[in-house]
């Protein structure tokens, strides 16, 4: 039997340092109180042995993971992988790793999946959460330090949202420039913040624009539930179709091409949120750009301020003020004037 290669420990990098397991230990850790030449030669001995510390007996030492954990409602949604990916890159730069759980649109599991990622990492991002207000007001003292996207909550928690209302509302003032009067809205899930935000936009829309016959239908947040949701698109006669999100749009395209419908010479269709395909659809999809790269990076600094809070804030100054991103309009080939009658 070959014989395993011996670990090299803190030990052997101590003996060849010639100083004691405490000073490697603290110059390891990235202590600034050991005198810069002896840290040095800690430095040098364990290149020399090549000498990785354990992550685990850090961490316990340190009393951090120096891992986080991100929540997302839909990993399938281009729309959360963007936004964790500006998660991922910025922790990455400050040393932290990400842990990721998915709640598959399920709200009953997101307590379970939010606890245990808290658990294992210093802290938690919840991007878009589907639980009640009730629910996350309750759970959110035990999940601190924590940064909310797309959700508020009363007290000092960071928040980060998007104007979906705002965002909405000139997707439909765009439709209605190009003289579309009978409009449909293809809703996202109940439970969905933003999907609340974005009716609250139409009702704005709508009482500004009386002459507008604006129809709500259940739609989804896939490109199935778009897909599917074609034949009672085309049942309300509507002209212009405003669609939850850009998958759902997507899905859509798809289906009203099966049902013979062309797009935008008979119908328009907007998405929401700009993913990387919008662009590449046939025709091009007309959305609501959302800097969703930037979500993600800013709930990582606000977080990360939480974790590492400066010396002149006081206690409980960290990320006590909410950020609101606002949307651009973003004008493709799947809009077009209303059709002639």
């Amino acid at each position: 039997m070959t014989k395993q290669p011996r670990r090299i420990g803190i030990a052997d990098v101590a003996n060849r340092a010639g100083v004691s397991l405490a000073t490697v230990s603290r110059v390891m850790n990235g202590s600034f109180t050991v005198d810069s030449g002896i840290a040095a030669r800690v430095r040098a001995a364990a290149e020399e042995l090549q000498y990785h510390p354990n992550p685990l007996g850090r961490s316990l030492a340190l009393g951090k993971s120096e891992t986080i954990g991100v929540l997302v409602p839909d990993l399938a949604n281009p729309m959360f992988q963007a936004v964790l990916r500006g998660v991922s890159m910025a922790a990455a730069r400050d040393g932290y790793r990400v842990l990721i759980a998915d709640s598959s649109e399920t709200s009953s599991e997101e307590h379970v999946l939010a606890s245990d990622a808290r658990r294992r990492g210093d802290g938690v991002v919840l991007c878009a959460p589907r639980m009640s207000d009730q629910e996350l007001e309750a759970l959110a003292p035990s999940l601190q330090p924590m940064v909310l996207i797309n959700r508020t909550l009363s007290g000092t928690t960071p928040t980060l949202t998007v104007d979906y209302a705002d965002g909405i509302l000139n997707l439909a003032e765009h439709l209605f420039a190009l003289g579309h009067r009978r409009m449909a809205f293809l809703s996202g899930p109940e439970s969905s913040a933003s999907n609340r935000l974005r009716l609250q936009g139409l009702e704005r829309f709508t009482a500004a624009h009386p002459e507008v016959n604006m129809q709500i239908l259940p739609g989804g947040v896939s490109f199935a539930s778009g897909h599917d949701a074609a034949p009672a698109v085309v049942a309300t006669k509507a002209t212009g179709i405003l669609a939850f999100n850009d998958l759902v749009a997507m899905g859509l395209l798809s289906g009203l091409h099966e049902h013979g419908v062309s797009v935008p010479a008979e119908m328009s269709v907007t998405g929401f949120d700009d993913i990387e395909f919008s662009s590449y659809t046939s025709p091009p999809l007309t959305t609501a750009t959302v800097p969703l790269n930037q979500l993600g990076e800013q709930a990582w600094q606000r977080l990360h301020d939480l974790l590492h809070p400066a010396p002149e804030r006081s206690a409980g100054d960290e990320g006590a003020a909410g950020t609101v991103f606002t949307t651009t309009l973003q004008v493709r080939g799947s809009t077009g004037p209303v059709p002639e009658a």
